[in-house]
Order: C-alpha cells, then sequence, then structure tokens
C-alpha cells in the first residue's frame, strides 16, 4: 500500500513521544512492504527508511499552522491517510480512506496544564480534536482510557515498542532510579528528584538519580544526561534498577513499555496511561504520591519485589510489539 502519514513531530526536530512512535511505525511499514510518506515539519533522521515531505514551519501558531499548511498537499494519490494529529482543516478535500490515530486527549492535558496560556492553548486545540472526529474515516486511539473523552471513537491499537532494541541486560552495580521526562509540568520530575533527595537518597546512601531530560539537575547521587542517542536511552533503561515517571497524565506512556521491555522494574503515579499499560498495577507498581517515596525504597531495596516486577513487566511488553501493533493498522487501512 501507498501510505500518507502527517505527524507535527519526528525525532529530528523534537523528542515529544509521538514523534517516535510514527518514526518506528513507518520504518516498520516499510520493512514489510509499504511505501511510506511522512509529512512533518521536521525532517528525515539517519535511520528513516519512509520519505519526508517537509512541511514549512509558519512563523506563528505552530500547531494550527501545520495543520492550515496541510491544505496545500494533494493526498488523492496514496491508497490511505494516517493523521496522528493536526488534520482539522483537511474539511472538504478529496482524501483517500482517511483514519486518525488519537495518542491522548487533548482536553485531559487542558486539565492538567499548570499554567493559564497552557490551558487557553489546550482548550482550543481541543475543540479541533474533537472536530475531526467527524472528519475521519475511522478512528484509533492508543489507549481504551482516551475513549472516555473521545465517544466516537471505535478502534484501540496500543503503541508499540521495539524489543530487539529495548531488551533486558545488565544492571549498574549500584541501585539506580531512572527518570524519562521533563522536570516541570506534568511529567513532574523536580517532584520524584525532590522525593530522592529528601526520602530515597537518605535510605540508600549508594542510589543514583539518573535524569533525562532537557535542564540541567544536579545534587548528591544526582546523575544529569540531557537529551540522549537512542542507543544511550537504551542502554540507561536496561541497566537502572527501577524507573519511574510520576506523570500527572498520560494517554498512553511510551516510557513505561520500554522500561519493561528492558527488564526493568516500573512505579508510577496513577494517571489513564499507567494503569492501562501496567494492567491496574499487575505488571508495574502504581502509587498515590503519598506512597511513591516508601515504595521506591522497597522496590530499591527488595530484590525478590524487584525480580517481580521485571518478570511481569517483560512479559506485558510482549503485548506491544511493533508486529502486533502493525497487523492491527494493515486490516484497519484494508477497511
Amino acid at each position: 500500500m501507498n501510505i500518507a502519514i502527517t505527524s507535527l513531530y519526528l525525532p529530528s526536530g523534537s523528542k515529544i513521544g509521538v514523534g517516535y512512535v510514527v518514526h518506528y511505525f513507518a520504518n516498520e511499514m516499510i520493512q514489510r512492504g509499504h511505501q511510506v510518506t511522512v509529512f512533518s515539519q521536521c525532517g528525515a533522521s539517519e535511520d528513516s527508511l519512509y520519505d519526508v515531505i517537509q512541511v514549512p514551519p509558519p512563523r506563528r501558531f505552530r500547531s494550527f499552522g501545520f495543520a492550515w499548511s496541510l491544505r496545500s498537499y494533494d493526498f488523492t494519490a496514496f491508497d490511505v491517510l494516517n493523521a496522528h494529529g493536526d488534520d482539522w482543516f483537511l474539511w472538504g478535500k478529496k482524501r483517500p480512506r482517511h483514519i486518525h490515530t488519537y495518542h491522548g486527549s487533548l482536553f485531559a492535558e487542558m486539565l492538567h496544564s499548570k499554567s493559564f496560556k497552557g490551558k487557553v492553548r489546550m482548550g482550543a486545540l481541543a475543540l479541533c480534536e474533537y472536530g475531526s472526529c467527524f472528519l475521519a474515516d475511522e478512528l484509533v486511539t492508543v489507549s481504551s482510557v482516551t475513549r472516555r473523552y473521545l465517544p466516537k471513537v471505535k478502534h484501540v491499537i496500543p503503541n508499540g515498542v521495539n524489543l530487539d532494541s529495548f531488551a533486558p541486560g545488565d544492571k549498574s552495580p549500584a541501585p539506580a532510579l531512572l527518570f524519562v521526562g521533563t522536570m516541570h509540568g506534568r511529567k513532574r520530575g523536580a517532584m520524584l528528584l525532590d522525593l530522592f533527595q529528601k526520602q530515597i537518597r537518605p535510605q540508600i546512601p549508594n542510589c543514583e538519580f539518573w535524569a533525562v531530560c532537557e535542564n540541567k539537575v544536579e545534587g548528591e547521587g544526582v546523575r544529569w544526561f540531557g537529551r540522549v542517542p537512542f542507543e544511550t536511552l537504551t542502554d540507561l533503561y536496561r541497566r537502572a534498577w527501577v524507573f519511574c515517571l510520576p506523570s500527572s497524565y498520560e494517554g498512553f506512556g511510551v516510557p513505561y513499555i520500554e522500561a519493561m521491555a528492558s527488564g526493568t522494574a516500573v512505579v508510577a503515579s496513577p494517571n489513564d496511561g499507567a494503569r492501562e499499560v501496567t494492567q491496574n498495577g499487575q505488571s508495574g507498581l502504581v502509587v498515590s504520591d503519598e506512597k511513591l517515596a516508601e515504595t521506591l525504597i522497597q522496590v530499591l531495596t527488595q530484590e525478590k519485589l524487584r525480580l517481580k516486577l521485571q518478570v511481569a513487566g517483560l512479559a506485558r511488553a510482549q503485548d506491544f510489539s511493533w508486529e502486533r501493533v502493525c497487523d492491527q493498522y494493515e486490516a484497519l487501512y484494508r477497511g
């Protein structure tokens, strides 16, 4: 099939998770014999197997501008158009079979935004997102919980993980707590760092906090890695003892399955994505803020508990192989 994909983000220009999902998905579909062209404001990466048509970025209103710019492209030569957001303004345009994939709920993100400006922006995008429910032929969400906000969605196809790249290996000699995300906003890295410094480190003096984030963080036992290449990221997931992302909202939570596939115990805050990915705490622990530090100390110090979570996580990660994900999309593309 000749497939067109739209995605504002790709790994070459952004560390946003959706960009990585689209990148790996497009590469996998190429390897399965399809033609894939991605329309994005970002360019191709060195390992991109698919074609990229780079959409010139607008000077203002980046999200709305990208969606508006897509109107100038002709998609009729493709067999299917799979929009990963930003198809709001394609009304009235002739299109092939049109699939829209929702990676979460912009309305939910609006509720969890900390700033007034953020709430206004997310609220406007949420209205566009709701309108897209009446535009596409088929609607897909990456988790069943997102359907609460988008009731017209019929299909649930999860995001995938590369089980060859994210795989178990030797752990670091000293206990290591890994965080991947942003320090502020809904990812709440700063809160986790505070718990590490005030409660976890005093109980486990040789424990390290590994931070993969843009903003530099410092402190006793803290190792800041910044933005890392893919090979470094997979190595950190593999060597860490525990992975924790205390996000207040995740529509899915790709980092959770990356950690599980790497044989690393997962501890999360009770957000929608964490509940679904961990099967309500069966494949990883989902705990309240009040119990987070205590739980992390238990997992870091109790080998039996940690190994139990590693085994459960590895088994759960198999459900998110790209082979399974692509099988479901191929069936949907064919109608």
